[in-house]
């Protein structure tokens, strides 16, 4: 394992790519023991994810050895060791569903995930962080103090070398900023079906009119508010009888499975972002 590493590219499409990445592996005597491409024709690009074992050369030989490779092919890489867990920091509020649920399934090693800390607005989650020796930060947020209170949201992110944000029902809207400070390493949960009922209150607006799925979309975080790439999406059935209450509480389910697994794709190095779509070899 610890001479696996999982390589993800993307370029412009042309021939000879999955060529150029096999040979150069070969030539290594590295053995290719999972491998993904997608060409998409709309854009004209190409995404691969490749895992191998290299026995002969550290990631730091790798990794020039590969920018090489790159410049000929105008790629877009990373490489990564995948023995090592993604460092992840989680922020929530007042619903403890998804932190619940993110934190025994790390702990029960189906997560490749390191949690490192637990960020809230609340103080209600502090004994369940305790309880899994997680450190867990209270910052207030008001209109007043959003700009201090994400400030040291940021510093704790940076000094834990957070690879990973996840928004486990995060209550708060991020600014511009932070935003692009976390591009492409935040994941929010909407308790949604996007592009439908954007906003706070998506069950309220589901019951309101009538609908007979309710669903739940995990997506990268952007500043344009619900609208960042969607990784992932699921569907509850829901009818006539049900309440608010009964959406919200079916909902809960949803949500967690849907989280779970983008976070498990992203820190598999499975998701490659397309613009404002992505790509996940799953």
């Amino acid at each position: 394992m610890n001479s696996a590493y999982i390589l993800t590219l993307s370029c412009p499409d042309r021939t000879g790519i999955v060529h150029a990445v096999s040979g150069f592996l070969l030539e290594r005597g590295a053995n290719i023991e999972e491998a993904a491409q997608y060409n998409d024709h709309d854009t004209g690009l190409f995404f691969m994810r490749v895992r191998f074992a290299c026995e002969t050369h550290d990631e730091a030989t790798l990794c020039a050895q590969i920018g090489v490779l790159a410049t000929s092919f105008g790629m877009n890489w990373q490489l990564h060791a995948a023995a090592v867990p993604m460092k992840t920091v989680i922020l929530v509020s007042k619903d403890g569903h998804c932190l619940n649920d993110l934190l025994f399934r790390w702990k029960s090693g189906h997560l490749h995930i390191d949690i490192r800390a637990i960020v809230s607005n609340h103080r209600d989650f502090y004994q369940l962080a305790a309880s899994y020796n997680v450190p867990f930060h209270h910052i207030p947020v008001t209109a007043a103090t959003k700009a201090q209170g994400e400030a040291k949201q940021y510093e704790i992110i940076e000094s834990e070398g957070a690879e990973l944000v996840v928004l486990a029902r995060y209550m708060q809207i991020l600014s511009n900023d932070l935003c692009q400070k976390l591009a492409g390493r935040a994941i929010n949960i909407h308790h949604s079906f996007l592009p439908s009922f954007k906003g706070a209150k998506p069950y309220y607006q589901a019951h309101d009119r009538g609908v007979k799925l309710i669903g739940a979309t995990a997506h990268y975080v952007t500043a344009d508010l619900d609208e960042g790439p969607i990784i992932e999406q699921d569907v509850a059935r829901a009818d006539h009888t049900d309440t608010v209450e009964d959406l919200t509480a079916r909902g809960r389910d949803t949500e967690s499975q849907v989280l779970a697994r983008a976070v498990k794709w992203h820190s598999e190095h499975r998701v490659l972002l397309n613009g404002h779509r992505t790509v996940v070899f799953r």
